[in-house]
């Protein structure tokens, strides 16, 4: 099993001229211990409820992950997950294939069809009605095939239009950065799974349970949620002709390891039962990571056992 770390938040009561040097202290910790896999996000506000205020600080999502591989050497970095709306596809492409290649190939191309509509507005990016997303969504992902294929005939679609889309350098990572789509809709994200990208991504939910027991009541009607989608993307894959073993399965939770959250062997019991569902990949986000506590642990106590 790989573990990756999620950053969400960034309220770490740091006046931004040291905001840099906390990140920077994280990145690295997280590659130097062994986490797979970093990312964050790709909002522009915060995401209200638990997680704070709109207001409250929050970095655009490519310029942190620029900032993020310039600083690690092997972890693999990505946006969890792009709003396909956000950007010009063109664009986009062109900004991951530069991460990709300034990271020595170490990009993921996470991408989903987008939901925050109050930051969007806000801010005035483009938002159109859901249906339409998924049509720019899926323009995105075929634009990107064809830009990474390096063939520049002109792309006409219903949502965009390019004329020349070459984007040159080309990516390191070969075939090309992975595609991974996030969502579990069972008709339009898990059939764009099955035909465009490299790996899924489903949500695993939060959790501050002690025991293993503990854990097990409260997520088990989470998990057999989580099967059900498997089995979707497996039959979406049998329509398309594709191969359901080359997707890489993820899964996003997160979790508060210390004495009021879950133990290391809960992590580790865990971690066993997503990879007898079939997952591979565990992206967690944490609610004290700027204290390093966790990280550290992480490394010590939990991904040589689970990797």
């Amino acid at each position: 099993m790989r573990i990756g770390l999620q950053i969400i938040r960034f309220d770490w009561q740091d006046p931004p001229q040291t905001l840099a040097e906390r990140l920077r202290v994280i990145g690295q910790t997280a590659d130097e211990v062994g986490f797979y896999s970093l990312w964050v996000m790709d909002h522009l506000f915060q995401m209200g409820g638990e997680f704070g205020p709109p207001e409250a600080p929050m970095l655009e999502g490519y310029a942190t992950s620029a900032f993020l591989a310039g600083i690690t050497r092997r972890i693999k970095l990505g946006v969890l997950v792009t709003a396909a709306t956000y950007r010009a596809p063109g664009l986009l492409i062109k900004t991951v294939n530069t991460l990709d290649v300034l990271s020595n190939g170490r990009a993921y191309l996470g991408i989903g069809a987008a939901w925050y509509e109050q930051e969007a507005k806000g801010l005035g990016l483009n938002f159109p009605p859901l249906k339409d997303r998924y049509e720019c969504l899926e323009e995105t992902l075929l634009i990107a095939k064809q830009m990474w294929s390096d063939q520049p005939a002109p792309f006409i679609g219903k949502h965009y239009q390019l004329d020349y889309p070459v984007g040159h350098p080309l990516p390191i990572s070969q075939p090309h950065p992975p595609i991974l789509i996030g969502g579990e809709g069972e008709k339009k994200t898990l059939r764009l799974v099955a035909q465009y990208a490299d790996a899924c991504n489903f949500y695993l939910g939060a959790t501050t349970a002690q025991s293993g027991k503990g854990h097990h009541q409260r997520y088990v009607s989470r998990r057999a949620t989580l099967m059900q989608s498997l089995e979707i993307l497996r039959g979406h894959c049998e329509s398309v002709g594709r191969d359901y073993n080359t997707i890489e399965k993820t899964v996003l939770g997160t979790i508060q390891l210390d004495h009021d959250g879950m133990s290391a062997q809960a992590i580790i019991d865990l971690c066993g039962e997503l990879n007898e569902m079939g997952f591979s990949h565990l992206i967690l986000n944490m609610p004290d990571t700027e204290t390093l506590r966790p990280l550290e642990a992480f490394g010590k106590d939990i991904i040589p056992q689970v990797s």
